[in-house]
Order: C-alpha cells, then sequence, then structure tokens
C-alpha cells in the first residue's frame, strides 16, 4: 500500500511544484519592462481569473471522486459517462463565460480597483484570456478523470507541459515579438489549447477503448445528473468559502497597515508552497479513498487514509520545521527590506502552527472528495468560516492586532481538520450511503 501511495503521490507534488513558478516567470518577464504597470495589470487580472477558476475546481474535484468510485467498482461505462458529464459541463460553462465576459469584466474590475492605467491593460488581458476557458475548465475535468482512473502520470505530464509551454510562449511573445502584458495573457491560450489537445490524445493512447462505451443517454441520465450537480454544488460552496476566507485575510491585513499586509503576504507564501506540496497527498487520498470505496474495501480504505495522513502530516511537519528553524533566512528570498522583515518575523510562530493544522485539513479535505461526501464537507466548511473565522477575528482584532488575524485563522484551519475528523466514521468508514 506504501507504494500505491507513492506512486500516486510523488507526480502529483512534482506538478504542484511547477505551478508557482508560471507566476513567478510572468512576474519577472513584466518586471523587465519600462513601467510597473505591466506587473499591475497582470496580478490585477490573475486575480479575476483565480477567483474564476478556482469556483470551478469542483470540475477537478468532483470529476475524481466520481471515477475514483466507478473505478473501485469496475465499471468502465459509469467512468465514460462520468468524463462525458464533466466535459457537457465544462465547455457549456466556458462558453457562458466567455458570453458574460463584459459583466464579468465590469463587475470584477469594479470590486478591484486599480488605477487607471493598470485596468485598461488588465481589461486587454482578460479579454484575451479569457478565451482559454474552454481548454481551462477541460482540462480540470481530464485531470480529475485521470486521477479517478489512478493515473498520476498524466496530470504530472499535462501540468509540466502546460506550464512549460506557458512559459515559452510568454518568453517568445514579450522578448520576441514585443508583446506586453497582452502577451502574458496570448502565451496562456496557446498553452492551455495545446494541454487540451495533449490530454484528448493521452486518453486515445491509453484509454480508446473507453470510447465505445460513450453513451449520451447514460451521461444525460437525470438522476446521475442531479447527484453529479449536487455534489459539485456542495464542493462549489466550499471553495468558495476557502476563497474568501483568504481574501478577507489579506483584506483584513492592509486594513491594519500597508506593512502589514506586505508581512503577512510574504508569510502567505509559505502556507502556498506547503499547500502544493501536501495537496500532492491529498490528490492520491481522493483517488484511493474513492477506489476503495468503490470496491467496498473498509479494510484497504482505512489502511489508504492512515498511510496518507502518515506521509500527508509528516510532510506538513517537515514544512512548519523548516519554517520554524529558517524563518528569518527565507525572508531575504522574498524581500531585502529589513523593515518588512522585521515586521514579519513575530508572526512566524503562527505559519508554524498553521501548517500543521493545514495540513491535516488539506488531507481531509482530500478523503471527504474522494468518498464524494460533500455535504459533511461544506457543513464544516461553513461552519469553520461563519462560526470560528470571522468571529475569532471580530473578538480579537483590537486586543491583538495581527496576532488575532493569525489565530483567527489557525482556528479555522483547526476546525476543518477537527470537524471533518470527527464526522469521518459517519460519512467515511460506512458503506450505506447510495
Amino acid at each position: 500500500m506504501n507504494r500505491e501511495v507513492l506512486r500516486l503521490a510523488i507526480p502529483n507534488i512534482l506538478s504542484n511544484v511547477s505551478i508557482p513558478l508560471l507566476g513567478m516567470v510572468d512576474t519577472a518577464l513584466m518586471g523587465r519592462l519600462e513601467s510597473e504597470i505591466y506587473i499591475g495589470a497582470v496580478a490585477l487580472g490573475s486575480i479575476l481569473f483565480n477567483f474564476i477558476y478556482w469556483g470551478f475546481g469542483f470540475l477537478r474535484m468532483g470529476t475524481t471522486g466520481f471515477t475514483a468510485q466507478a473505478y473501485g467498482k469496475n465499471d468502465g461505462k459509469e467512468s465514460t459517462a462520468i468524463l462525458g458529464r464533466g466535459l457537457l459541463v465544462a465547455l457549456s460553462s466556458s462558453f457562458v463565460l466567455i458570453a458574460l465576459q463584459t459583466a464579468i469584466a465590469w463587475l470584477g474590475f469594479s470590486l478591484l480597483q486599480g488605477d487607471t492605467a493598470v485596468e485598461l491593460l488588465a481589461r486587454q488581458y482578460f479579454n484575451i484570456r479569457i478565451y482559454a476557458a474552454p481548454a481551462t475548465l477541460g482540462l480540470f475535468v481530464f485531470h480529475g478523470w485521470f486521477l479517478g482512473m489512478q493515473n498520476a502520470r498524466y496530470p504530472m505530464y499535462l501540468t509540466v507541459t502546460v506550464n512549460g509551454l506557458n512559459i515559452l510562449f510568454n518568453i517568445l511573445f514579450v522578448f520576441q515579438m514585443g508583446m506586453k502584458s497582452d502577451g502574458v495573457a496570448l502565451g496562456t491560450v496557446c498553452a492551455q489549447y495545446i494541454g487540451l489537445a495533449l490530454a484528448v490524445g493521452m486518453f486515445l493512447h491509453k484509454y480508446r477503448s473507453f470510447v465505445a462505451m460513450f453513451d449520451r443517454a447514460r451521461i444525460l441520465q437525470l438522476t446521475a445528473m442531479k447527484r453529479f450537480f449536487a455534489i459539485n454544488a456542495d464542493i462549489f460552496i466550499r471553495t468558495i468559502c476557502l476563497v474568501f476566507t483568504f481574501a478577507f485575510f489579506t483584506s483584513a491585513s492592509a486594513a491594519l497597515s500597508s506593512m502589514v499586509l506586505a508581512a503577512n503576504q510574504i508569510l502567505l507564501q509559505y502556507l502556498s508552497l506547503m499547500s502544493y506540496a501536501v495537496d500532492g497527498f491529498a490528490f492520491a487520498t481522493e483517488s484511493l479513498v474513492g477506489r476503495f470505496i468503490g470496491a467496498k474495501d473498509l479494510s484497504k480504505l482505512k489502511q489508504s487514509v492512515r498511510l496518507l495522513f502518515l506521509w500527508g502530516t509528516g510532510l506538513g511537519i517537515f514544512f512548519a520545521l523548516c519554517y520554524g528553524l529558517f524563518g528569518k533566512p527565507l525572508l531575504r528570498v522574498f524581500t531585502d527590506q529589513m523593515v518588512i522583515i522585521q515586521a514579519a518575523l513575530p508572526y512566524v510562530f503562527w505559519v508554524v502552527v498553521v501548517t500543521i493544522a493545514g495540513s491535516v485539513a488539506y488531507l481531509w479535505d482530500g478523503v471527504y472528495i474522494g468518498a464524494t461526501a460533500s455535504v459533511a464537507m461544506r457543513n464544516m466548511m461553513l461552519l469553520s468560516t461563519l462560526a470560528i473565522f470571522l468571529p475569532t477575528y471580530y473578538l480579537t482584532i483590537n486586543p491583538l492586532g495581527n496576532h488575532g488575524l493569525w489565530l483567527a485563522l489557525a482556528l479555522f484551519m483547526v476546525a476543518r481538520g477537527l470537524t471533518l475528523g470527527l464526522l469521518a466514521k459517519k460519512n467515511i468508514f460506512a458503506f450505506s450511503r447510495p
């Protein structure tokens, strides 16, 4: 079982680690142009797309859980139908996004409120990149389906290829063709469509026998579609709560002072790096939990969860130790301004706490996604956000300042992990639900 866990987790970790590299290269490219407004334009446009695509993250997560359970049942026809449903929803949603792009841009940039010059370029960036939506959402579905089929290598190949091509296209368009932030947007569009073509090619190469199993009536079967939308709606609400919490954290940091905002944003990069790494085990958890629930194999289900938590929390503790021991030197990687480093140092302790608590929460998310136990996951996320995070912030922000904000985030992570753990016996380790 250890070999199975690592076979799924290691490719996911490698592919996840490539994701932050793209943003760093984009920033470096824009930072070498004649004005800082190009960095702002890409940053502003990227924030808007992050909100949109985080919201559609259910297409990957829901597809993984459903497919893994069908794989465990050895039901090839249902696995194929799940892929068809996911792609249908992805393509339909992407066309709606493109049709409503003017309204989305107006709302998004009204809320973000950048400088006039930056916003003009950001809108240009948005108006180009939005046409990648069919490819981006389609890739979400293929990623989830491959993971559900216990194939972690294909998602790794896709992620590394798409990000690598994106970097190459961005360099070509910006440095060779003289484009600016619009070149970064066009590079993303090109890379995403090549990635989608590669995903289709991989599917046809390894799963060609599934093509004959595509059944339009089964894909559109009402009961299955209702369950697909119900569970994905729960995952959507869960994701929106997570996005809200971190957006609120950033907004509250800015309300304290620009110095606190700078310090907290750097410290959040520590959490981002940890989450991408631990998510490698969380993705493996989705695959294995769904598979063994589908196969009704309680023994292997418990064994896989135990090993995944051993590896995943072990990795989280490793990151926490690194942050605790090398927190100050790591700050110098992000800034050479001593005043920001000094402002961030008192809060490194909270990064250690949130890293450990967060690794547990992320792994439980993987368990519940694999089990498609979305109602409990949604409810515990709402509880953690509305009854823990927000009340803690409002009760402690005046007496504790930024420590109160970090306390709220730490308790949010603890509440997620603890409540999902307490409900696991009923929602995960029982096979009575449909």
